[in-house]
């Protein structure tokens, strides 16, 4: 073969890396991309690249792929050299941007699947015979093709930590208005206490006051009474014992003008009845006390120690909600509760099909004959036996009752976010965050709150459970309490309320609930 033809015509020396352009002619890789470089430089606006051989144009700069065959027969010609340095170590050298084999020095410009490596044609030949075998460039695409799988996997990945990265910030955010507002709410508690523990102090104090003055003053006018008395018993006295020292017949004369005065008697106790008016004051300060130095200081450290057992990988932001302890029943005075009555009517809109309405909207029946047809609507209860009220309330004061024909039901409030499509319990009042509820069981009364039960006290087992129940929402508060047969107080839920409340009923089979009017 001539020599010529296996020269570059830019540099006329051998090919290294031969490349062939649109053209059909071929030169060194190194050489076109220069003289196509000096173009750009020379032009940078208008450059035009052409063959330095044919002088045909190009629209736009070629890309240039590698001659395999020219490349392998220029590594013949050089074949001789090559058999000369054979036995002499050597690494591989790197021409250009390629690598030359290290057994035969050239090109490594196939890829074995099987060995997993980069080889020349003369390792393809001997070594590789019968391995799967590709060009390079064609793996190198493979593998590019595989890299931008692997990109648009880290991609999908880094947009799911980012949108993570999202959603924790606002959760954080979330957790942090929820803990502001119950440190709020708690200071505000604590704040508003203290403030009417001073009002009402100050107020007794006057009291304590204004009758320790009336009953000291009465008792010191009295002692000035007794004081004037026994100076003027005195005086007498003295006068007697002078006439006692007169002669005969003046002590005659004057005795007869002397005479014991008539007082009456002065009363000498000093009767502090302001214990009897101050009874139920002193009766309520015991039970405060009792509330603060008890109950509070126990469910305080509860709390406390509960929040240190629990992990921070447990914990995520929710309501702050605080079920009040157990406390003692007691009256909750008619008088009191009847200034907050109001009426309440159920919602047919929220009535599961189960559910049958009646009495104008005051009674509602769970029916054991099965569900009757009822128009679709997003606001029904499709699977929980369950029924909301159509009044609502985000402030106040509130008191109802209801009255149950079987201990088989759960009577509470709820937002009007709980959910009511779907099945199992999460729609039940007390099962889910957005609701509160007493459960009424033949057993023992209980009360839910985010799924999680409080046992209600002082409840006998076996006892007859009420059958009417009372309920009193103090919104600005942040309290439920239930009151049973009575008036007698149940249990009592403390909270932060956010959203507007509704009273709600989930009716077991065959029970009815009917809400008492005023």
């Amino acid at each position: 073969m001539e020599a010529h033809s296996l020269s570059c015509a830019i540099c006329l020396d051998r090919f290294k890396y031969p490349v062939t352009i649109p053209c059909g002619h071929t030169f060194c890789k190194d050489c076109i991309s220069k003289h196509w470089d000096q173009r750009e430089r020379s032009e940078p606006q208008h450059a035009e690249f052409n063959c330095p051989v044919c002088k045909e144009k190009f629209p736009t700069r070629p890309s240039l792929k590698r001659n395999v065959s020219l490349s392998f027969l220029s590594d013949a010609a050089a074949g001789g050299g090559d058999r000369k340095d054979a036995g002499s170590s050597c690494t591989r050298p790197e021409v250009g941007p390629e690598q030359l084999c290290a057994r035969h020095q050239k090109p490594l410009d196939l890829y074995c699947r099987n060995d997993a490596t980069c080889v020349c044609c003369a390792c393809a030949v001997n070594d590789c015979k019968d391995h799967d075998k590709v060009l390079v460039e064609e793996e190198r695409i493979n593998r590019e093709t595989v890299l931008k799988n692997k990109e648009l996997e880290v991609r999908k990945c880094k947009q799911s930590t980012e949108q993570n990265i999202l959603e924790l910030s606002e959760n954080i955010a979330k957790a942090k208005v929820s803990l502001q507002q119950t440190s709020q709410w708690v200071t505000s508690k604590f704040s508003h206490l203290l403030k009417v523990l001073q009002e009402k102090q100050e107020v007794m104090e006057s009291f304590v006051a204004l009758q320790q003055e009336a009953v000291l003053s009465q008792a010191e006018a009295r002692l000035r009474d007794l004081q004037d008395k026994a100076l003027q018993l005195s005086e007498i006295e003295e006068h007697i014992g002078s006439i006692c020292e007169l002669p005969h017949h003046q002590l005659i004369q004057d005795s007869m003008l002397v005479e014991v005065p008539q007082m009456g008697e002065v009363p000498v106790d000093v009767n502090v009845n302001i214990l009897e008016k101050l009874a139920p004051v002193t009766d309520v300060l015991s039970r405060i006390s009792k509330l603060v130095c008890e109950d509070l200081d126990k469910t305080v450290y509860a709390a406390v120690d509960h929040n240190k057992e629990v992990s921070p990988q447990d914990k995520r932001p929710v309501q702050a909600v605080v079920p009040s302890p157990a406390t003692p029943s007691y009256s909750a005075g008619k008088e009191g509760l009847s200034a907050y009555r109001c009426s309440l009517t159920f919602d047919p809109r929220t009535a599961n099909a189960h559910l049958l309405l009646s009495q104008s909207n005051r009674r509602a029946e769970h029916l054991t004959s099965g569900p009757r047809p009822v128009p679709a609507h997003e606001a029904r209860f499709d699977h929980t036996w369950q029924v909301l009220c159509f009044e609502k309330f985000t402030h106040g004061r509130h008191y109802w009752e209801l009255e149950v024909s079987k201990p088989w039901a759960y009577v509470g409030v709820t937002y009007q976010a709980i959910p009511r499509k779907e099945k199992g319990r999460t729609c039940m009042l007390g099962m889910n965050e957005l609701s509160w509820s007493l459960q009424l069981d033949e057993r023992q009364l209980s009360a839910w709150h985010a799924g999680n039960k409080e046992p209600v006290q002082g409840q006998v087992p076996g006892q007859a459970q009420p059958l009417r129940i009372g309920m009193l929402l103090d919104y600005e508060a942040g309290t439920l309490t239930y009151y049973g047969e009575g008036q007698v107080r149940l249990h009592a839920f403390h909270c932060v309320f956010t959203h507007e409340l509704t009273p709600a009923c989930w009716i077991g089979e065959g029970v009815s609930v009917t809400l008492c009017q005023p």
